[in-house]
């Protein structure tokens, strides 16, 4: 019979050990709460510039019952901000104990911090945190620009691009944009390009005001840009171009926006071509309720209808883990507003739509075509891959080679990419909220009619399960955009649109029944 000591000192040493194997499981725990790219090059001397994310989220499915992007503008900001004050005040005041740097945002309820590895490790075992995201910087993917012709400054009238997906039509109709508010992130922008002042919603024609119409989320300088600019900036110049397919035109021979009678509003996103996420997300957030110059006084009934994005935030330079900027989209199309983004210029090869924010269900998506409606070789196609989904993307495409516009220093110049692509749909989406007011705020119906009325595309690549030769494809989505064929629908048939599906109608079929 064994000793009965010995028998209590094996115990005893066995929950010893037991007890050291939890400890030791529970001192790695932490590390499930963070990036992986964060862990794999952590270095106890780091200071690192991270994205906190809370564990709590806002409950925006009431604003689906709201039939006003008015009603659902206010609904989506209370709801998001009351969650971020109600559940950061802890870590806030954790944070300002410590004398630690933050920024919180409440579109998603994140905080954005600057914190050595032991404060990592302190605030990824907090209950209250979800997921600790690497705020890396991120580089402009920029288009294949160029520039062609001895002289890009004398304009000849409506550019080709224009002409192509028909707008003239509905300029000819009084159809123009007026009344339509659209956004964009990007470089920043000239806001007083010939091209683009009248149309600047901080311009009466003889005062500028910046207020509610302009947001610098570049907290540093540079030589062409203050930090915290208090008017509009663009270091860089891609952003002035995509404005100017958007809205642009001078009153003469320069016609090289889409929706000419809009107006547009602007954040500066990125420093010189160079972003972080937290940039990204600081613009998403500004546009939900824009705010005097400074940050102070929100209201989102300033709110554009439309967001354009020409950018994209790939893994290789921060977007570490593709879900980072998901639930700042999600909350922007919950508030009403079309959320437009370039596919990327990664093609031509199947499933190069790999980047945010174009990967979201929430973000209607855009290639490039030609002038020949040939897809562009460096288009990115679906379906999407990074996230599991196999979600099919792009939705449509628009023109994005060689496309005139406006350009810093008050001259224009072509440049070729899914940048220049994007903003043709987001002036498109003007169009149709000007034809038809009921739109604004119904992301679903507009996307659909964008979609639905495109021109069918073709193509011999298959890619992920997805045939070239069937509507809708990874390469062209549902086709080219058509203006005329849009607002027929919108206009026709309002109130019936909601009743077909993409998966099951072709837009021959569509307009069929609009004819």
């Amino acid at each position: 019979m064994p000793n009965r000591s010995f028998v209590v000192t094996a115990a005893l040493l066995a929950l010893i050990l037991i007890l050291l194997a939890v400890n030791r499981a529970g001192a790695d725990f932490w590390k499930g709460s963070v990036d992986p790219a964060i862990l794999a090059t952590l270095d106890e001397s780091d200071e690192l510039d991270l994205i906190i994310r809370l564990r709590q989220q806002a409950d925006l499915s009431g604003a689906l019952n709201l039939t006003s992007k008015e009603a659902k503008g206010e609904f989506v900001y209370n709801a998001l901000r009351s969650t971020a004050e109600s559940s950061q005040s802890d870590l806030l005041a954790e944070l300002t104990a410590r004398n630690i740097e933050y920024h919180p945002f409440w579109i998603i309820n994140a905080i954005q911090v600057r914190a050595d590895t032991a404060t990592l490790r302190d605030l990824a075992e907090r209950a209250d945190v979800d997921h600790i995201f690497a705020n890396a910087p991120v580089a402009l993917s920029p288009p294949s620009a160029e520039e062609m012709g001895a002289d890009l400054n004398s304009g000849s009238g409506v550019e080709w691009n224009v002409q192509l997906i028909g707008a003239p039509e509905l300029w000819a109709l009084s159809v123009n944009g007026e009344g339509v508010v659209i956004g964009g992130q990007d470089t920043g922008y000239q806001w007083d390009h010939p091209a683009l002042i009248n149309q600047y919603r901080g311009w009466n024609g003889a005062v500028a005001d910046h207020d509610y119409n302009w947001h610098d989320a570049i907290h540093t300088s540079n030589i062409r840009c203050d930090s915290d600019a208090a008017a509009p900036c663009d270091d860089h110049g891609h952003g002035t171009h995509t404005m100017g397919t958007m809205v642009g035109d001078d009153g003469g021979d320069n016609k090289i926006g889409v929706a000419p009678g809009a107006r547009w509003i602007g954040c500066r996103n990125m420093n010189e071509g160079v972003g972080t996420p937290a940039s990204y997300i600081e613009c998403f957030q500004w546009f939900i309720a824009p705010t005097k110059i400074g940050g102070g006084d929100p209201d989102p009934s300033h709110a554009p209808d439309i967001v354009n994005n020409s950018w994209s935030c790939p893994i290789s330079e921060g977007c570490l883990e593709p879900d980072i900027l998901r639930q700042a989209v999600e909350s922007v199309r919950a508030a009403g507003i079309l959320t437009v983004q370039s596919a990327g210029n990664s093609g031509s090869g199947c499933a190069t739509i790999n980047t945010p924010a174009a990967i979201y269900d929430a973000t209607f998506t855009v290639g490039a075509s030609n002038a020949s409606d040939q897809i562009a070789s460096f288009s990115s196609r679906g379906p999407v891959l990074v996230d599991g989904s196999n979600r099919l993307k792009p939705d449509v495409v628009a023109p994005g080679v060689n496309i005139r516009s406006s350009y810093v220093g008050s001259v224009y110049t072509l440049l070729s990419g899914t940048s220049m692509a994007g903003p043709h749909v987001a002036g498109l989406a003007a169009l149709l909220i000007s034809a038809n007011p009921d739109l604004a705020g119904d992301v679903d119906r507009l996307e659909r009619a964008i979609a639905i009325s495109a021109v069918p595309k073709t193509v011999a690549q298959d890619c992920g399960g997805y045939p070239g030769n069937q509507i809708p494809n990874a390469v062209f989505g549902r086709g080219r955009i058509d203006a005329v064929a849009a607002w027929r629908l919108v206009t026709g048939l309002r109130y019936f649109l909601p009743f077909f599906p993409l998966q099951v109608v072709s837009p021959a079929e569509m307009l069929g029944e609009v004819r």
